[in-house]
């Protein structure tokens, strides 16, 4: 798979050197570089671009500004900043880039950045079968989820899954096979949409639980391994009918 690439800085010296290293990487095609975002985003508009390699700071329009505005489109490109500063490396995760290069990088950091977005384009573009449902909903047809951590895709197989819990900004997903939970950038809301109902369910506001990891409950609380889960008010209803059945 080749990637159609765009690098994107207002320092002529920083943009040379990344145009160099896109050219000398086989699975990259340098599509244009730009010294501002705004001339950036008209190309992108005009042609098919996989990769962003992306300066922060930036006159008129910086790269945070740039990915906001990306994000709010369908079939974007993916981001890579390359940046001097790294107090921007919480807030490019949260515009969903994939990798964030601190200046000044070598090549060898440079194709370790270039390869994970190899890797996580070649993922979305699998056949729908290898890790969608028929029902579109993002699970894999073999149980598998894909939750974006830190800056990769990381697969997390539903059986796995204990329970999970939402945390402002983020969702933590504590899995039997490790003490230490996964934190994953999103809502509990757009998580919950891609579990099958069958084997997970909302109790609470602030909780999922997978049902098949029960070990025992009352009608207002779940015990799931060493964690007791209570049972929120607008949830106890469905909770009522599983409890029922369960007993």
């Amino acid at each position: 798979m080749i990637l159609n690439c765009i690098a994107v800085d207002d320092e002529p010296l920083a943009l040379d050197l990344v145009s160099k290293y896109i050219e000398q990487t086989p699975f990259l095609t340098l599509s244009g570089k730009y010294a501002d975002a705004l001339h950036a985003l008209k190309a992108i508009h005009t042609q098919k671009i996989d990769l962003i390699f992306l300066d922060i700071q930036m006159p008129d329009l910086n790269g945070i500004e740039l990915a906001r505005v990306l994000n709010k489109g369908a079939g974007k490109p993916r981001i890579i900043f390359t940046t001097a500063y790294n107090q921007f490396a919480l807030e490019g995760y949260r515009v969903d880039a994939l990798d964030y290069l601190l200046k000044p990088f070598n090549y060898g950091e440079f194709l370790h950045a270039a390869n994970k977005a190899l890797h996580y384009v070649e993922l979305l573009n699998k056949p729908a079968s290898n890790f969608l449902s028929a029902s579109d909903n993002g699970l894999a047809d073999n149980d598998y989820l894909f939750l974006k951590v830190e800056y990769q895709l990381v697969r997390i197989a539903l059986d796995d899954i204990l329970y999970i819990e939402g945390l402002k900004d983020y969702v933590k997903v504590q899995l039997k096979t490790a003490e230490k939970a996964i934190l994953s950038l999103g809502s509990l809301k757009a998580l919950e949409e891609k579990l099958p109902p069958s084997r997970f369910m909302r109790v609470h506001r602030s909780f999922i639980i997978s049902l098949g990891k029960v070990t025992s409950m009352t009608k207002n609380s779940v015990h799931i391994d060493k964690k007791l889960i209570s049972v929120g008010n607008q949830y106890r209803d469905a909770f009522g009918r599983f409890f029922e059945k369960w007993t």
